[in-house]
């Protein structure tokens, strides 16, 4: 017993040497290292920096769970790079909703009862609600067989729906559309009465409006859901368009980032922040074996946390679809964040994206989404026809906008 402990601890050591072998190859420098919105000096806190990154919870391919829709795949190698990568910026979101920004992960240290609980939620199984099984099949609906490759905005659309069935977690999401953040439409989404017998949910915004308008101010409303703000981009046609690289940057400065999902053609990766012209990421491409919850109801968490070395890469190989995330907690983080994007975003004389306060007209109204009248999500009854084999693995990124 001992000698696996020591062969299990050795293993764990060798990892960590590797680490930081590799971060000595960072450039001798005095520059920042930018991660999810915390700064860290190069050459004084490595060993902070080496912490920070591998208390992300890091989803890979794995093997060996129960077959998706019963009778599809048991692995998602090949094509559930997206997906894991959709999920590594979800976490990161319910881990500041629960446990903040600063929690620290630790390997067999006992964590608070909120992580076992966050890591249940991505589980390799159909009744998780985060898990493969249910982004694979909620992504038929957005006309994704089981089995192909998501894009970046196709698992944004895929976490929007299945955040409607997590009361736990009671995350309002908002995907914007055409590079257009409305602020209206957010407020309308966020804001809600506490909740009472006679106006279960009801929204207080109109009444916020009509108020605010004429004051030209927006009032606090009394409940706010806590925000994922997903903004899915196109900054080229066919490579990123250099133009992009500072307003790119700047976002995984801002507190409420929850980095970006992108990466090459059908090889997506989570960027977690950036040295210089370097973005730093967490490579989903390894395949590891299903793991399921124990007996006394955790869940042995090793292999959710990446303690090899970050990857880089020099950010003009961005292909240019991406996702940038944010978690906005309460309204103030959402104040904020609008404020650090009119300073640092909409500066540009060709802007990343753009942030307005009303609701264009000629858009279709604004709706905020609602949870169906239904006690499944209905994903679990979609059986996949689709042979793996069929796959065209060329399919590029989707282009979002044209």
């Amino acid at each position: 017993m001992e000698s696996t402990g020591s062969a299990v601890l050795s293993k764990y050591e060798n990892q960590i040497t590797i680490f930081t072998d590799y971060l000595e190859e960072f450039p001798d420098t005095d520059e920042l290292v930018w991660i999810l919105g915390k700064q860290h000096l190069l050459k004084t806190e490595k060993s902070k920096l080496l912490s920070d990154i591998s208390a992300r919870l890091w989803f890979t391919y794995r093997r060996k769970f129960s077959p998706i829709g019963g009778t599809g795949p048991s692995s998602d190698a090949g094509w559930g790079c997206m997906l894991r990568c959709g999920q590594m910026m979800l976490a990161q979101a319910l881990i500041c909703r629960h446990l903040g920004r600063d929690w620290n992960w630790e390997k067999q240290k006992e964590q608070p009862k909120e992580y076992q609980r966050i890591l249940q939620c991505f589980l390799d199984r159909k009744d998780c609600c985060y898990s493969i099984h249910q982004m694979a099949q909620m992504g038929v609906g957005e006309g994704k067989s089981i089995g192909e490759w998501f894009g970046p905005n196709t698992v944004a659309q895929v976490l929007k729906k299945l955040a409607l069935f997590d009361e736990w977690n009671s995350l309002a999401v908002y995907v914007s559309m055409d590079n257009t953040v409305v602020i209206e439409d957010i407020k309308k989404m966020c804001c809600v009465l506490p909740l009472s017998a006679n106006t279960p949910g009801e929204r207080l915004h109109d009444s916020l409006t009509a108020s605010n308008q004429s004051k030209g101010t927006s009032a606090c409303c009394p409940a706010w859901k806590p925000l994922l703000l997903i903004v899915p981009l196109r900054l080229g046609i066919n490579q990123i368009n250099p133009v992009y690289v500072d307003a790119f940057k700047e976002c995984f400065k801002m507190p409420q980032s929850l980095g970006a999902l992108g990466g090459k053609p059908n090889n997506a990766y989570y960027f977690i922040g950036f040295l210089g012209n370097e973005l730093i990421f967490l490579d989903p491409h390894t395949t590891q074996t299903f793991v399921d919850t124990e007996e006394n109801g955790t869940v042995d968490d090793q292999t959710f946390h990446c303690l090899q070395s970050p990857q880089r890469m020099n950010i003009l190989n961005l292909d240019p679809s991406v996702a940038l995330g944010f978690f906005c907690k309460e309204e103030k983080d959402f104040d904020n964040w609008c404020s650090l994007v009119q300073k640092e975003i909409l500066k540009e004389n060709l802007r990343m994206f753009e942030l307005v306060q009303k609701h264009p007209s000629h858009w279709p109204p604004f709706v905020p989404p609602a949870k169906p009248e239904v006690t499944t999500t209905g994903a679990e009854f979609i059986d996949s026809t689709e042979q793996l084999e069929e796959l065209d693995l060329e399919e590029d990124f989707e282009i979002l906008s044209v």
